[in-house]
């Protein structure tokens, strides 16, 4: 599989699976590349409707020589633990940042929350986010209420007061709850508009549908939520004699 930066054949030949509503799957397959690869090049580039293999190209090109008089400047801001490669965590994370971007995160808050997963704490300070990502502590704070805002991440004081944002496994749990509230609430309006535009007439036939749809899957998402919160994230117990042990109940 080949490596390197994607050449300006290849980006043509992205553009013309694109116009041809391939999946980004099988243009990466045709190219024998990562489907990442495809995935970041294309979202990073005006995405799957507005992709212009030109204007990609020399888009690359210029990042490519803004780079060039400090190569390694996030690299050396952040040294890697666990003999961990910078070059790749660093890829990895704009990887990340892609695909919670088609999740439908603005970008800032994506970078933000491919931090903060790829931190082995889980946890930075604004401060420390805004010195990774080279951005100014306005952007932090701004992507931070976003999020706090979707329950994606949370904030608490440490020892010297300071406030740190924290990704842990309930904030998952806690978005998929609240994914399932939204969910109802929007099964109880399309039943308010079935008596509102008559019972057995095609609008209302199509709201029940949906209703009955959103109904069903919300109830098997809780469902699901709370059975993988009990058995995935519950903490093991300690014994008496100081070992841990699963939880009786599991």
């Amino acid at each position: 599989m080949p490596g390197g930066r994607l050449t300006q054949q290849e980006r043509q030949q992205i553009a013309l699976g694109l116009a041809d509503s391939l999946p980004y799957a099988e243009i990466a397959r045709r190219l024998e590349r990562p489907t990442s690869t495809i995935t970041r090049e294309v979202m990073r580039n005006g995405g799957p409707t507005a992709y212009r293999a030109d204007l990609a190209h020399r888009a690359t090109e210029r990042r490519a020589h803004r780079r060039r008089p400090a190569p390694s400047r996030g690299s050396e801001s952040v040294p890697q633990p666990h003999g961990r490669d910078a070059e790749a965590v660093r890829e990895y994370e704009e990887s990340l940042t892609t695909i919670l971007m088609q999740s439908g995160l603005p970008k800032m808050m994506a970078r933000v929350m491919a931090c903060l997963y790829t931190t082995d704490a889980g946890s930075l300070t604004a401060s420390e986010l805004a010195q990774r990502l080279q951005v100014s502590p306005p952007s932090i704070s701004k992507a931070i209420a976003f999020l706090e805002g979707l329950e994606l991440v949370r904030r608490e004081r440490d020892e010297r007061r300071r406030e740190r944002y924290i990704v842990d496994n309930d904030l998952w749990y806690q978005s998929m709850i609240r994914s399932a509230r939204d969910n109802a609430q929007f099964v109880e309006v399309a039943r308010q508009g079935v008596g509102v535009l008559g019972p057995g007439t095609p609008a209302a036939t199509r709201l029940e549908s949906a209703a009955r749809f959103l109904d069903f899957v919300s109830e098997s998402l809780i469902r699901a939520a709370e059975q993988a919160r009990e058995v995935l994230y519950t903490k093991a117990e300690t014994t008496s004699d100081g070992t841990a042990e699963p939880r009786s109940d599991r």
